[in-house]
């Protein structure tokens, strides 16, 4: 007999079903009181894996590099001459350069690419490294006095070649503090992709049963071999989407299907961590060619939020190729909103709006 006493009821205990979230704690890794500081990446494998094989962050960070350098490059004539003479690793040209960089530093945080001159010291071309290769070496001030790459060598990582820093463009991604690498972008969005897989393996599993519901064959015999060979016709018939001819009390069969409010939609939370992805990334779902229904209102306003970022992204560019390559050049957004914003104004009419609410802290 079952133990139908009440007293014998156990109290579950949630306390340990589910950890209490918290954030990681971090501190800046910049130079101490040792004489030199270094920096190379630990993960990059792991990184350029996300970037691999999840398509929405791959699209993204391929946006933030082509828009970034948008239409191309504009310089005086003898900018433009040198730029055009470089072909990185032979079929390459000065804007597929920038925007393997721009990517790279999307994915590990840094980029590098070697500064080759020729006996003149005028430049004569940019190579770019393989980021997991290079090292960075920073004095106690944190100025940064060297680089190194490291071999690629499975048993051991020996330094390869030492570069001066005028012989290395590097360029990082949000810089923070006295740090003397940049910021991942995958690092902030690394969670939300594993709770959107784990989502979207629940939808999977979800439409499998739903689809193809999980069959229980009540069979008139025990014998074994019997069983064996009815399950090897079923999986059959199953597996090619046949019918399956069974004589009348043979079999008894229960399919088990699954109610439609007996499981959570995993849908509208696979939205939400879309949403909260495109965030995380910058890139608004409506630039990669999203679906998702947005006003026109809305629409340009995700648009032009883009499109600050991007110019931001070009401004950092532009300063970082005149201050290490001390050439200076204008990265041409690809397509504003700007004209079409002044046509609305126009069909609008004048907006009565004072000084002072448009530029802040002026007129006081």
């Amino acid at each position: 007999m079952p133990d139908t006493n009440i007293g014998s009821t156990v109290e579950s205990n949630l306390a340990t079903a589910q950890d209490d979230w918290s954030v990681t704690a971090a501190q800046l890794d910049g130079p101490a009181d040792q004489k030199e500081t270094e920096y190379q990446i630990a993960d990059w494998t792991t990184k350029y894996g996300y970037y691999r094989q999840i398509p929405e962050l791959q699209a993204a960070i391929d946006a933030k590099a082509t828009w970034t350098v948008g239409k191309g490059y504009k310089a005086d004539e003898t900018t433009t001459l040198i730029l055009n003479e470089l072909r990185g690793f032979g079929v390459d040209t000065f804007n597929t350069i920038l925007e393997n960089m721009i990517r790279t530093y999307n994915i590990a945080g840094d980029s590098y690419a070697e500064i080759m001159t020729n006996d003149e010291g005028f430049l004569v071309n940019l190579k770019p490294l393989d980021p997991s290769t290079m090292k960075v070496i920073a004095n106690r001030q944190g100025v940064i006095i060297r680089y190194e790459q490291t071999t690629k060598t499975k048993i051991k990582k020996s330094v390869g070649r030492k570069f001066k820093p005028e012989d290395i463009l590097h360029l990082s991604r949000n810089r923070i503090g006295d740090e003397i690498h940049g910021q991942s972008l995958i690092t902030a969005v690394e969670e939300i992709i594993k709770m959107r897989n784990e989502a979207m393996a629940d939808m999977r599993l979800l439409m499998h049963r739903h689809v193809k519901p999980v069959t229980i064959y009540h069979l008139d015999t025990d014998d074994t071999t019997r069983i064996a060979a009815f399950k090897a016709k079923a999986d059959s018939a199953n597996a090619n989407g046949e019918n399956l001819y069974i004589p009348k009390g043979a079999v008894e069969v229960d399919t088990v299907s699954i109610a439609p409010n007996a499981t959570l939609n995993p849908l509208p939370w696979i939205d939400t961590l879309n949403n909260y992805f495109f965030q995380a990334t910058g890139v608004p779902d409506i630039i990669l060619g999203g679906s998702k229904a947005l006003t026109e209102a809305s629409s340009k306003i995700a648009y032009l939020a883009f499109q600050q970022t991007i110019e931001e992204e070009q401004l950092y560019i532009e300063e970082q190729v005149l201050a290490q390559l001390n050439l200076d050049i204008d990265l041409e957004f690809p397509a504003s909103l700007e004209n079409e914003l002044l046509s609305d104004k126009a069909k609008d009419g004048p907006v009565n709006v004072q000084p002072n609410e448009t530029t802040a802290g002026e007129g006081q």
